[in-house]
């Protein structure tokens, strides 16, 4: 079979000229590029890259196929896929079908056969920027004004396409503790970390009220990670500053946030948060822990991040990003309450950082010594 011919055309106007895959057609979003050798599966399926293409620095893409136990969530929310090269065949003993089949199945459209090296020190050198994957043969300057018409991610709440429908739960047996999580696009190896921590989960819709969650009677509040601007999410920030309040006037409550609810809680105590250039996307970012001056490798997938200078008195940062100096870590001085930018359940890895689920089950060990007896 013939290939299909595709381009992919920046907002700037950049034109790179390859063959689609997966689903034939047309697709828009903000172009971001990952660092990560593996885990392919689990990117696409990452509800924090709702509204993005993403780029694989890897060369190759998509040996070892898809299987039915790495998706993150229900349905891959990228975009699009953008590799230099595509395997047309996959070796894994638990491979269902190739990546070809699974974006073509989900609707999703491919682009490889292009310079990613080039693409990648483009986004570098001007920022991450909107882009079109095209099959039809139209002039660069259309598909360019129909890039620059595509949605901008500043200022866009992409939390509300994202969460759960309907509330759920998680069970545990034998469960020491009860987490309300607050869903702004929440990952499987969360829940799952969650749950190997002797979580029982009630999972809440992103615009659950304060007064919601406190009538469940939680020992520990989690806020997921989430595609989108932060500032945006004005319901969600609104409903973190009353769990605060309750947190100083009624009873201690731990809060964990990771990602997108690290910024949001940032933001709900004050502080300001701004867009990277191009963002941190990948699996081998350096992490400086503050307490213990270790490095952790991280995980990570954010485009905006905490603005140090904003930060108010109350809260303390506890990591350090290594590529740039940004904020990777937060914890309230008085309060229960802690976040990371980064993402410690991390799936394939890196799992330097899987001990922050044990500090949150300490700190509920801390203002729940009674929950054996709920």
């Amino acid at each position: 079979m013939q290939p299909t011919r595709a381009k992919l055309v920046l907002e700037n106007g950049s034109v790179y000229k390859g063959t689609a895959f997966g689903n034939i057609g047309e697709a828009t979003g903000e172009v971001v590029f990952n660092t990560s050798l593996t885990g392919y599966q689990e990117i696409l399926t990452d509800p924090s890259y709702a509204g993005q293409m993403v780029v694989m620095t890897y060369p190759l893409i998509g040996n070892y196929g898809i299987n039915p136990t790495d998706n993150e969530s229900g349905k891959i929310w990228a975009s699009a896929f953008i590799v230099h090269e595509v395997s047309r065949i996959h070796s894994n003993f638990e491979a269902s079908q190739s990546l070809d089949s699974c974006l073509r199945e989900a609707g999703v459209m491919g682009l490889t056969g292009i310079d990613t090296r080039r693409l990648v020190r483009e986004i570098r050198e001007k920022g991450a920027m909107r882009g079109i994957i095209s099959v039809l043969d139209e002039s660069n300057e259309t598909l360019c004004e129909s890039a620059r018409k595509s949605p901008e991610m500043s200022g866009n709440d992409l939390v509300k396409t994202v969460t759960t429908n309907k509330n759920y739960t998680v069970e545990k047996d034998g469960a020491h503790y009860h987490v309300a999580a607050i869903d702004f696009g929440i990952k499987t190896n969360i829940l799952r970390m969650l749950h190997d921590a002797g979580c029982r989960v009630t999972v809440l819709k992103a615009a659950t009220t304060a007064e919601e969650v406190i009538a469940l009677n939680p020992d520990g509040v989690f806020l997921s990670n989430g595609p989108g601007d932060p500032s945006a999410v004005g319901y969600a920030i609104e409903t973190i500053k009353k769990l605060i309040d309750y947190n100083r006037t009624t009873r201690p409550l731990p809060i964990f946030g990771i990602c997108l609810g690290h910024q949001l809680l940032a933001l709900a105590c004050g502080a300001k948060t701004f867009k990277l250039k191009f963002g941190h996307h990948g699996g081998n970012h350096p992490v400086k822990n503050l307490s213990n001056r270790q490095i952790e490798i991280t995980s990570q997938n954010h485009g905006f991040t905490v603005a140090m200078d904003s930060m108010p008195e109350e809260l303390e940062m506890t990591h350090l990003n290594l590529y740039d100096n940004t904020v990777e870590g937060i914890k309230h001085k008085k309060l229960p309450c802690f976040s990371v930018q980064y993402h410690p359940e991390a799936a394939p890895g890196p799992h330097d950082s899987h001990y922050l689920f044990n500090e949150f089950t300490s700190l509920m060990d801390l203002t729940q010594p009674t929950f054996s007896k709920k």
